[in-house]
This record gives C-alpha cells, structure tokens and sequence, in this order.
C-alpha cells in the first residue's frame, strides 16, 4: 500500500481519537525531508456553545499534524481556517 495512503489514515484515526470528531477529511498531505505534513478538515461540536449548555452546533476547523517517516504524531494543531495551516507546517 502507498505510504501517502497510510498517512492519510493514520491522520484521520489519530484526530478520530485525540478530539472526539466522526467527520475527518484530509484535505493536504506532503512531505518535507523525513516528516509527513497533513492538514485535515474536521467538523466538531462549538465547545463555546457546549460551555453555556446551548444546543450543539457543528463548526468546520482544520487541524494541522506532523508525523515521523514511522508515522508517529509528532504534533497537531488546530486553526480556524484552511489559510492559517499553510503558516504552521512551513509550506
């Protein structure tokens, strides 16, 4: 199986897990020297509106996340809109 492909899943389960979200899409995969750089559009629950005990609604946010060559989360990061990623990976 393509290593990009492995990338892309292990993106989506590790995002699955780490923020409790069912509706991940990768929307970037790249590689830069021996780090996968992956950038994901991922739909959860307003943590604003879940604070005041209003009923939830979904917003859209991007998460950013580096992996090793291993496929290791190195790290992630979340932003509020696809342009604020191109800034965290470097690309």
């Amino acid at each position: 199986m393509s290593k990009i492909i492995d990338v892309r899943k292990t993106a989506v389960k590790f995002l699955k897990e780490a923020i409790d979200c069912e509706d991940v899409t990768v929307v970037k995969i790249g590689k830069v020297n021996d780090t996968w750089k992956a950038v994901a559009e991922v739909y959860e629950n307003d943590s604003f509106l879940k604070s005041m005990n209003l009923p939830p609604k979904k917003v859209r946010l991007f998460y950013s996340l580096s992996l090793d060559d291993k496929l290791e989360i190195l790290s992630y990061e979340r932003h509020n809109t696809f342009e604020e990623t191109s800034g965290a990976d470097g690309n």
